[in-house]
Formats: C-alpha cells, sequence, structure tokens
C-alpha cells in the first residue's frame, strides 16, 4: 500500500476563460505549486486557450458583466469601455505589486518547470494550430492524455 500521508506531489490546472483574473489565478497557484516543490501541469481548454495564444495573450480583459466581485449592476458593466477601464486599472494595480505580465509570467512558469498543454478539442474548434501559441507550450493534447499526466497518487486537479 502507498502511504502517502496526503502530501500533493502534483497539481493539474485546467483553465477554461481567459479572463485576467482567472489566468492570474491559475498562474500564481501554478507557481505557488512549484515555489513548494509541487509538480505543475497547466490544461488550456476552450476560452483559456487565448492565454497562450500568441496574439491574444497580451489583450486579456477583465470580466465586468456577471462578475459578482466587481460590485457593480450587470448593465453598468456592460457599458462601453467600462471592461478597458477596469482592465486599465487591473493592470495598473498589478504593475504596482511587480506582478509580471502574461508573456512574462509564462515564460516564469515555463522555466520552473509547469507544463503548459493546449487542449486538442479546443484547438481543433477554434481552428488554431500549434504555431499559433506561444513558443514555450509544450505540447497539445486530449482531455484523455491530460488526465493520464494526472495518474498516481497526490495528484490534484483544479478547475478554473
Amino acid at each position: 500500500m502507498n502511504e502517502n500521508n496526503g502530501d500533493i506531489k502534483k497539481m493539474m490546472i485546467i483553465l477554461s476563460k481567459a479572463t485576467l483574473e482567472n489566468v492570474y489565478a491559475a498562474f500564481v497557484l501554478a507557481n505557488g505549486a512549484r515555489m513548494e516543490g509541487i509538480e505543475a501541469e497547466m490544461f488550456f481548454t476552450f476560452f483559456g486557450l487565448e492565454a497562450i495564444h500568441k496574439e491574444k495573450l497580451e489583450h486579456l480583459h477583465i470580466a465586468t458583466v456577471g462578475n459578482p466581485a466587481m460590485h457593480m449592476p450587470t448593465l453598468l458593466g456592460g457599458l462601453p469601455g467600462v471592461e478597458a477601464l477596469a482592465t486599465h486599472m487591473m493592470k495598473k494595480e498589478m504593475e504596482r505589486i511587480d506582478m509580471p505580465d502574461v508573456h512574462e509570467f509564462l515564460e516564469i512558469l515555463s522555466a520552473s518547470g509547469v507544463k503548459l498543454w493546449a487542449c486538442k478539442l479546443a484547438m481543433d474548434m477554434f481552428h488554431y494550430k500549434k504555431e499559433d501559441l506561444y513558443e514555450g507550450v509544450d505540447g497539445v493534447l486530449t482531455v484523455g492524455d491530460f488526465y493520464k499526466q494526472g495518474s498516481g497518487v497526490g495528484t490534484h486537479m483544479l478547475f478554473i
């Protein structure tokens, strides 16, 4: 019998939405895992692919509509310019605390050993090619392959 005392050996993080707040939450969690000596792998699926798409990763936005943490009526969040203003304010705060931008954070994650995987189904659905992705992406996997990557005692999966 394999005893691991509940130790976390690997974090498998699935990112399905590339809003600025979701991307940074996933990146911080993956980076934190590596800092604690825990293996980390990320699976970018559906709209989460934009976080690793070369042309889109620097243009991510805050979700202002339907986001209860914004503490504003949905109608207000949908007004022209509100999303851009909220995104600008968030990026300014992140700069203030020396948070790296998305591209730099991807470099940090990749250098620390975080495996970055694109979802094959989503790639096919959005007609993306491997060349469209950030150069540090480790490959394109099916969901089944990603699950195999996460097999073993002490692996935790997190969906963001």
